[in-house]
């Protein structure tokens, strides 16, 4: 791997400051919010006319160039198109990921962004860059090989931007330059990252920005110093590859440096450690780590969306490593070699992957069917809601839980840990969970009409695509372009979400003004 930090600096350079643009360009021409203070609302010293005081005539500066943009107006049709395309905020969303995708598979098709200067096909660069601005991990090409160090940064930064979500970003960038937020741009920051009002997206927004360099930077800094110490890698090289690792564990995105992904440290724990704790801590959700940095010592006041998170992503954590544990203890391709720490650890790191990272310890490809049928069940479920995991979430699956519970009890109403469960809700997780299935199937369908693979590794490989996860066994590659195309459409429907892409594509809201009579049919 030829990268340099220049290259790095280089190629993330450019693809914030194409957002940069691309964002002040959708403030001005919709919401056009930088109007600016008037001169009337300015502080005293701002209305001095002394040419001396620099303060009062950058002020002055700053006002008149607002006021000059406020009058812009884009034409007619153009902002009709756009105001239909925000006009609902999961819409938005949708279009933000299909920008920051376009972008990512234009600059990956440049010929710097390739070790060979030819520039990569449009299929590979397309899904790269869904598979960056997805968080998946899924890859044509190996990513340490394959591209230069301006393509590798510009990966990085589809992660991310992947990761805080584009409408995240978007405000992010609203707050720095207009100091204040419009209402459409909250709403669509409240779709992506679930805040509970919209009053509070300008706190998590930030709180968002403060927990992703905290998290990404310890975790860079302690794989900086194993790589260097341990692997007697140079201090630059080191800090290159703690910095992408950390973003891409921490996004949940699986992207790694090497080949093998993390094969080659499958019993160090100092790297496997690290890297688990940032998938886990990102895979629980914003929220969650709001709501435990305000009330951490007092569970009791914890939120009902927070107790069922952290109880289920427990449940799922131990339940995964005892399974995955046991049915691989005596593989000899992958838990068998080891001593038994590192088959603990090995079965640890193999079990907090399907959260959605996609790194892998030990070769999956070897793995027993049924620990590829675990695999299958915790990529489907997933991480926490509004973090940068995927799949139906975990939430979703332990309501659907209680719904079944109160049904078998013959229970009038859902109560969950002593609170009763909105009918919406419900039908909402049956919704998202449905699907999901839905989805799945047909992938699984299409990819086994169209590729010579076996039905564990097209359903591997198709629930991985649709959660976000990056673990594949072998064949992403030899997939052929159908299949890619078939992959590429899962990975967006799956960061976005089944019910978001559904609300985004409705054409109009009908409200029903009656109801007709009701009639039961026989169920089961």
């Amino acid at each position: 791997m030829d990268s340099t930090w220049g290259q790095l600096l280089l190629g993330l350079a450019t693809i914030a400051g194409f957002f940069a643009v691309v964002a002040i360009g959708v403030v001005v021409l919709l919401w056009a919010p930088l109007a600016g203070p008037a001169t009337e609302q300015a502080p005293r010293w701002a209305r001095r006319r002394t040419d001396t005081d620099l303060r009062a005539r950058l002020w002055r500066r700053a006002a008149a160039t607002a006021r000059r943009l406020h009058r812009v107006r884009p034409p007619a049709p153009v902002t009709r198109a756009l105001e239909h395309v925000v006009r609902h905020p999961s819409r938005l969303v949708v279009a933000g990921f299909a920008v920051a995708v376009m972008v990512g598979w234009g600059l990956l098709m440049l010929p710097p962004a390739t070790e060979s200067g030819r520039g990569a096909g449009a299929v590979t660069a397309l899904f790269t860059a869904t598979s960056a601005v997805c968080v998946t991990g899924l890859v044509i090409e190996d990513t340490g090989s394959y591209w230069s160090g301006f393509g590798e940064a510009v990966i990085l930064g589809l992660i991310q931007i992947g990761g805080f979500g584009i409408m995240t970003v978007a405000s992010l960038l609203g707050l720095l330059v207009a100091g204040r937020m419009r209402m459409r741009l909250q709403l669509g920051a409240q779709a992506e990252t679930k805040a509970m009002s919209v009053g509070d997206v300008r706190q998590v927004i930030l709180g968002v920005l403060r927990i992703s360099l905290l998290v990404e930077t310890t975790v860079a800094v302690a794989l900086t110093w194993r790589f260097a110490d341990g692997y007697g890698q140079s201090w630059s090289h080191a800090a290159y590859l703690g910095l992408f690792h950390a973003v891409s564990a921490f996004n949940n995105a699986g992207f790694g440096l090497y080949p093998d992904s993390l094969m080659r440290f499958v019993g160090d724990p100092l790297i496997c450690l690290p890297i688990c704790a940032a998938v886990i801590i990102g895979g629980l959700g914003f929220p969650v780590l709001f709501e435990l940095r305000r009330k951490l010592r007092t569970p009791r006041k914890w939120s009902l969306h927070t107790k069922v998170t952290l109880a289920m992503t427990g449940v799922l954590l131990a339940g995964g490593w005892l399974l995955i544990t046991w049915a691989e203890w005596a593989n000899t391709a992958t838990l068998g070699p080891l001593g038994v720490g590192g088959r603990l650890l090995a079965g640890f790191t193999t079990a907090v992957m399907p959260r959605t990272a996609g790194f892998n310890s030990i070769d999956v490809a070897q793995m027993h069917d049924v620990t590829l049928l675990v695999n299958d069940m915790l990529m489907f479920i997933g991480g926490g809601s509004a973090g940068t995991a995927g799949g139906i979430k975990v939430t979703t699956f332990a309501l659907l839980g209680f719904v079944i519970l109160a049904e078998i009890r013959g229970e009038p109403s859902v109560h969950v840990l002593g609170r009763n469960l909105p009918t919406g809700i419900q039908r909402q997780a049956l919704t998202i969970a449905l699907l999901g299935i839905g989805l799945v199937m047909a992938a699984t369908l299409s990819l086994l009409a169209l590729t010579p693979f076996n039905l564990n590794q097209v359903l591997l490989e198709v629930t991985s695509a649709f959660a976000t996860v990056g673990m594949s066994t072998g064949i992403t590659a030899h997939v052929g372009t159908a299949g890619h195309l078939v992959l590429i459409a899962l990975m967006f429907i799956g960061r976005l979400g089944p019910v978001t892409a559904a609300a985004a594509l409705a054409l109009r809201h009908r409200n029903r003004r009656y109801e007709l009579p009701e009639e039961r049919t026989i169920v089961g």
